[in-house]
């Protein structure tokens, strides 16, 4: 593991980035989820928690440009499937489950950003407390090539105390192009404390290009939700 979070750390341009696990204690699920640009509209934002949704906003309102693509909902949830995600597709993904569709199903009618050159994979996972399983999902050209969709699943049928699973949009760049994720998910370590998983990876991944990152718990036995939020921004925490 520690050689999977070294790889990570080391990038300076991961892109978006999910992990989905359970802490070593077995007492709580996990969803960690981090956002990070280069651009001053990418950076110009903040999450902000919504009953027990978390959506993105911008910090000033004044400098958004384009709120395509990087204003929406990360966190939500439907009944006993909580969901992390890199875009709208969040939103899909509840109207699916809600017309009895599976989580591969919602996402059917889905495919990656039309950003071009880049072509970004929307990367996706959701915790079925009910069956106690979890599921991440990654929708991608092949090499940056848009006539060249993959979809790829990846399905786990229990978890593994102290682990998480990991993917993100970006595996390196390469002449200015921004090459999608490849291989199954990374397996990373999590820990027992809400505010110690979240200070270890803000304070290891890549200090320029980070933005905000969030922390979620879900008490394995209640069900009860916790956040914890990581700002770049300098920005009061508040709920909705």
């Amino acid at each position: 593991m520690k050689r999977n979070e070294s790889a990570l750390f080391e990038k300076p341009y991961p892109g978006r980035t999910l992990i989905v696990g359970m802490t070593p204690d077995a007492s709580h699920y996990v969803q960690v989820y981090w956002i990070m640009g280069r651009s001053s509209n990418s950076r110009n934002r903040v999450f902000e928690q919504v009953g027990q949704d978390v959506r993105n906003r911008a910090f000033d309102p004044s400098l958004l440009e384009d709120p395509s693509l990087i204003i929406y909902d990360p966190i939500r949830q439907w009944e006993h499937i909580h969901i992390v995600a890199n875009g709208d597709q969040t939103n899909t993904i509840v109207e699916g489950l809600k017309n009895g569709l599976s989580f591969e199903q919602a996402l059917q009618s889905r495919t990656f950003e039309p950003d071009a050159p880049h072509y970004t994979p929307r990367i996706s996972a959701v915790i079925d407390t009910e069956h106690k399983t979890y599921s991440l999902s990654i929708l991608k050209t092949r090499d940056n090539e848009p006539s060249i969709g993959q979809r790829q699943l990846f399905h786990y049928e229990a978890f593994m105390a102290g682990r998480g699973h990991c993917i993100h949009t970006y595996d390196a760049e390469q002449d200015g192009l921004l090459k999608p994720f490849a291989g199954e998910p990374l397996e990373v370590s999590l820990h027992n404390s809400l505010d110690e998983t979240a200070d270890y990876y803000w304070q290891h991944i890549n200090e320029e290009n980070k933005i905000a990152l969030l922390v979620k718990f879900i008490d394995v036995q209640s069900g009860d939700v916790q956040f914890s939020f990581r700002h770049k921004l300098a920005v009061e925490a508040r709920v909705v």
